[in-house]
This record gives structure tokens, C-alpha cells and sequence, in this order.
């Protein structure tokens, strides 16, 4: 059992002494070697690296002017779509404070070349349905015409009357009435694509 043993831890210490063998020495070169890279290839990586954080910044600063220019556009919108246009009983002509109000509308349809704007027309509860159309119409085209006469392009201003169909305020009374007797704006963007 003796010679058993023997050759059996031989054996062992030839398989580490190949073992060991045959593993890499660490280099001496306190450089690491690449593998048959250009001289400048640092230059490469780090350009590269410039590139994606540039352009992960370009996007990053795209998406903030977009949201900014969206957020803008949108408190414009609101702005006009918030106002409308008064009118007195029965009448069409512009009042002094609806000409104002229309001018600082205009303005802003000067300025943003994208908004189309539909003038709706609207009355109070008395009268006919026909008269209330006709008188709807009247009102949401002398709208039109104010904006046209500023400088506004009149291919991005429609006019419709709803007459008394789409009550501002419900009721049967002046209070109720004079909210009614409006022309109202709704503004969308044109899709320049």
C-alpha cells in the first residue's frame, strides 16, 4: 500500500507542477497591450464619447425648446379661447371693450402663423330659431372681418352660428342672456407636414 500511496502523490504533484505550468505569467509591462489598436484610438473613444453625450444633450435640449414651445403655444391658445366677444341685445356691432379684446387677439393671430381659428356665433334664448342663426352669423363674421381688416390671413378664419343652440350660461334671465350673446374661438394648430 506503501508504493500505492507513493505513486498516487506523484502523480498529483506532476498534474499541479503542469498545471501551474500552463497558466499565463503576469506581464512585467505596467502597460496593458490592446489588440493591434491605432495609435490614436483614444482619441476615437473619447470622440466618441463626446458624440453620444453631445447628442444625448441635443436631444435632451430638443425636447425642453419643444415642450417649452407646446406650453407656449398652449397659453396663447387659452388666452384666446378663454375671451369672448360680447355683444348688446340684439345688435352685431362691435362694442369699444370687444374691438380691445379683438385687437390683442389679433395680435397674437399675427404673430402665430399656425393657429386656425373657427368664430362661433351665438344668441341669447329669445327669438327664432332662424332669426337666432342669422343673428349668430352676423355676429361671428363681423368678428372675422375686425381680424381680417388687422392683418390676419382670412384662409385660417372660419365663422359658424350656433344661434341660441349652445347656451354659455342656462337661464331666463338678463344676467343669463347678456353671457349668451357672444361670439366665441376655437383655435387649433395647422399640420404644416
Amino acid at each position: 500500500m506503501g508504493k500505492v500511496f507513493k505513486l498516487a502523490l506523484m502523480g498529483t504533484a506532476i498534474a499541479l507542477f503542469a498545471w501551474g505550468c500552463s497558466k499565463e505569467k503576469p506581464e512585467t509591462d505596467p502597460q496593458p497591450k490592446t489588440a493591434e489598436a491605432p495609435a490614436d484610438s483614444s482619441l476615437n473613444l473619447d470622440a466618441l464619447i463626446a458624440d453620444t453625450l453631445s447628442a444625448d444633450s441635443l436631444a435632451r435640449l430638443e425636447a425642453e425648446r419643444l415642450e417649452a414651445e407646446r406650453a407656449r403655444l398652449e397659453e396663447m391658445i387659452n388666452r384666446i379661447m378663454l375671451e369672448d366677444v360680447y355683444f348688446d341685445y340684439d345688435r352685431s356691432d362691435l362694442t369699444e371693450n370687444a374691438k380691445r379684446l379683438l385687437a390683442q387677439v389679433a395680435e397674437i393671430l399675427v404673430n402665430e402663423t399656425r393657429f386656425i381659428v373657427t368664430v362661433e356665433g351665438h344668441t341669447d334664448a329669445r327669438g327664432t330659431e332662424d332669426y337666432n342663426i342669422s343673428l349668430g352669423a352676423r355676429r361671428s363674421s363681423v368678428v372675422r372681418e375686425f381680424l381680417i381688416a388687422y392683418g390676419v390671413d382670412g384662409s385660417r378664419l372660419m365663422s359658424v352660428s350656433y344661434g341660441k343652440e349652445r347656451p354659455k350660461v342656462l337661464g331666463s334671465d338678463e344676467s343669463a342672456y347678456s353671457k349668451n350673446r357672444r361670439a366665441h374661438f376655437r383655435v387649433s394648430i395647422a399640420n404644416n407636414d
